[in-house]
């Protein structure tokens, strides 16, 4: 995966930045060897710094705030979670030309899963519903609202569009048949949970085939559950879901607006990234293959 650009408006970081970062102002880690991680992730920059250590710096406006929330709600979450999740160790401000807040956290072994090189497929769902379930009961007052934590319809124009931009690429009747019975599933109508809202496969690191980890909580917050049902769809073959919604509890409307918003992700994903992300794009083709396979 390139480290090149993926959005128009990201700001350029390089080696040399975060070499300045460190020595201004955290100078005992600026020695220690450093190594920009190959990801496709596409909000962050992440860098391994010595065995331990990694830096962590947004790369577009949009993951600005993200330092803060974390720093404030990671350490809160940890002790409730079944999981190991990041801990910042230190938060860098604005400098050497760099505009955003930065972090520098303990480096979490372990290997992103992919949908096509699961060896314990029943057993990932089983952790990953365990994980979801956890997060759901978390009772944390004033949590913000999750970014993914809305009505789905609240995409609906969104995803219409990316549909428009895929005409000829996906089968995109059945699409449009899939997003509008998703769109139909009744509403949430229970009190708002904590979310992780983005768990896609690079956010999640595995040992053994096993959970380990959850990584990337910049749109962690509070609303509708339905969103951290993704991973169904983005990662788990069709005969593991069973395990991960028996983890989850979800309930058959929850489950419902969750497989909408893998699909709508999937295809606004799509479009967008199919030249400058291709892990990204193969990924949102898998989602869209497997929801349009899933009589449900």
């Amino acid at each position: 995966m390139s480290a090149g650009p993926m959005h128009a408006h990201e700001v350029p970081i390089d080696d040399s930045l975060v070499r300045r970062l460190l020595a201004a102002q955290f100078p005992r880690w600026a020695a220690l060897p450093l190594k920009r991680v190959t990801s496709s992730g596409t909000v962050n920059a992440l860098y391994r710094l010595g065995d331990d250590l990694a830096v962590r710096l947004p790369r577009v406006p949009e993951g600005a705030g993200d330092v803060e929330k974390e720093g404030r709600w990671l350490p809160l979450l940890a002790p409730l979670l079944p999981f190991a999740i990041p801990e910042i160790l230190a938060t860098g401000v604005p400098g050497e030309g760099y505009p955003w807040s930065w972090s520098v956290l303990r480096w979490l072994d372990g290997e992103l899963p992919a949908p096509d090189r699961l060896t314990d497929a029943d057993g990932l769902a089983a952790d990953l519903g365990l994980f979801v379930a956890a997060l759901w009961r978390v009772d944390l007052p004033g949590g913000p609202p999750a970014y993914r934590g809305g009505q789905l319809a609240s995409v609906d124009d969104e995803t219409r569009s990316s549909l428009g931009e895929l005409d000829g690429m996906i089968d995109t009747s059945a699409a449009v048949t899939a997003w509008e019975a998703a769109l139909s599933a009744p509403l949430w109508t229970g009190p708002a949970v904590w979310l992780h809202s983005d768990l896609m496969p690079m956010n999640l690191l595995t040992r053994q085939g096993r959970l380990s980890a959850v990584l990337d909580f910049g749109t962690l917050g509070t609303g509708d559950p339905a969103c951290d049902l993704i991973p169904a769809w983005n990662l788990l073959p069709a005969g593991a879901r069973p395990a991960f919604r028996h983890a989850t509890g979800a309930d058959d409307a929850t489950w419902a607006r969750g497989r909408g918003w893998a699909l709508s992700m999937a295809l606004n994903q799509l479009p967008y990234y199919r030249t400058t992300n291709p892990v990204m794009a193969a990924n949102a083709e898998h989602v869209i293959r497997e929801v349009l396979a899933d009589p449900e």
